[in-house]
């Protein structure tokens, strides 16, 4: 069971809560309980030797004081002539006649289904006879009222439970306020891509806020070293422009003059060499300007179907140049909301793709449909396809799955694809098996005339 931190804290917390107060409870209502015994035992022996003082000899006879017959603390007092059992003087509790004596012992005795503690004490008198004097007191009015607080804390203990469980979670919930922030920072770079995001927590001494500091620190040397790469992307792309258009031009020129067949072969290999660098290049700057976030986007109302049809029919004369069959399926009058140029370059990266990547005598087929507020539109073909392990990595930059580059491509036009898609909300799919080709499957919305 995966549980959060959160949760997994406030379970620990109320578990361990649990357990001690549930030990603390048991060791308190034990040391309770024979505390009240203890106390209710002690009391009835000070008040039996108290009563020797309510005890006077008067020319020869026993005289009680009246207090010996008040009920004090709940314990009666009776007197008896020592080997007698009738009583002498005092009060009993009924069901206690003819109780047998045990001298100076405390005893549990129960009658009617009452339970007592009884005390027997024999008096010297100043006569010089003795006389024995019995307290009697119920202990069921203790243990009731234990009882009672037992009951009461069990009905409370709950409660008492639920309440640790909530405050743990608002603590808890408190302590990890700055992991929850660290977290939906990190999301919120990984979905905006901005590397400018810091979490900027409060000043703070735990392991939190110093986690907290460190990737902020962390972030800036990486978007220090993002920005440096772009900046190297974005300068190479420049310097290299100007070069390669000189010596495209050179090439071009040397080309119409009279050259020997064999140089004027090697020559137009070079300059298909030449036109690839140059292609890079744009593509290059391209990103570079994406990645700063130089490129504007005019977006607006697109004949998504005619824009269609009109690549399809450009691709078709390429395709039949290469002895493959362009074939396409384009429902009319669906419009998008876009930037056309763009949108023509990623229609454009996709097809020079699967034209690369087809076999002669294959067919490449374009398909443009709605479903719904979508259009979806499908460039299938019947290629090389894609493994397993290089389907997730096509959109990298520079990436091919052919390792030894003897195919054509830079390695960039997925990547330009992909930001355009990005920028546009196109949702993309590929499907790819090797050996049978590739599927590109693109979801934009549609715009309502």
């Amino acid at each position: 069971m995966n549980l959060s931190i959160k949760t997994r804290l406030v379970t620990l917390h109320t578990i361990t809560t649990t357990l001690v107060v549930a030990f603390v409870l048991g060791l308190l209502f034990s040391i309770s309980s024979n505390e009240i015994f203890s106390n209710v035992s002690q009391k009835l022996k000070t008040r039996v030797n108290e009563s020797y003082e309510e005890i006077t000899i008067i020319d020869g006879n026993i005289i009680f004081d009246a207090d010996f017959v008040k009920i004090e603390d709940g314990i009666y007092l009776s007197a008896y002539n020592v080997g007698e059992s009738d009583l002498l003087y005092g009060r009993i509790p009924y069901g206690f006649e003819g109780l047998e004596f045990k001298e100076d012992v405390i005893r549990e005795v129960n009658t009617d289904n009452v339970n007592y503690y009884v005390y027997d004490m024999k008096v010297p008198l100043e006569n010089g006879n003795e006389i024995m004097i019995r307290g009697i007191t119920s202990i069921d009015e203790a243990k009731n009222e234990f009882d009672n607080t037992l009951r009461i804390a069990l009905l409370l203990t709950p409660l008492l439970i639920i309440l640790v469980a909530v405050l743990g979670y608002f603590l808890s919930k408190r302590a990890l306020a700055p992991v929850d922030k660290i977290t939906r920072t990190v999301k919120d770079i990984i979905a905006k891509k901005d590397l400018s995001k810091r979490v900027n927590l409060k000043k703070g001494s735990d392991e939190i806020y110093e986690l907290a500091a460190t990737f902020d620190e962390l972030l800036d040397d990486v978007e220090e070293s993002m920005q440096r790469e772009k900046r190297f992307t974005d300068d190479v792309a420049h310097e290299l422009r100007t070069p390669l258009s000189v010596a495209k031009m050179s090439l071009t020129e040397a080309l119409r003059g009279d050259l020997d067949p064999e140089v004027k072969e090697e020559l137009k290999v070079v300059q298909n060499k030449l036109d690839m660098m140059t292609k890079m290049t744009a593509q290059l700057l391209l990103l570079a300007r994406a990645d700063q976030g130089k490129i504007d986007l005019h977006k607006e109302k697109i004949a998504f179907s005619e824009l269609s049809e009109m690549v399809a029919l450009e691709f078709k004369e390429l395709a039949l140049n290469k002895g493959i069959e362009l074939v396409y399926d384009i429902k009319e009058d669906l419009y998008v909301k876009g930037d056309e140029t763009m949108l023509l370059r990623l229609y454009n990266n996709v097809l020079e793709n699967a034209l690369n990547y087809s076999k002669e005598g294959s067919t490449i087929r374009l398909s443009v449909d709605d479903k719904d507020e979508d259009i979806i539109f499908k460039i299938a073909d019947e290629g090389i396809g894609i493994s397993k392990d290089d389907l997730g990595k096509i959109f990298e930059r520079f990436y091919r799955a052919d390792k030894s580059r003897t195919l054509k491509g830079s390695g960039l036009g997925l990547s330009i694809v992909k930001w355009i898609a990005d920028a546009h909300d196109i949702r993309i799919e590929v499907k790819s098996e090797p050996d049978k080709g590739s599927e590109f499957i693109f979801t934009i919305k549609k715009y309502e005339c």
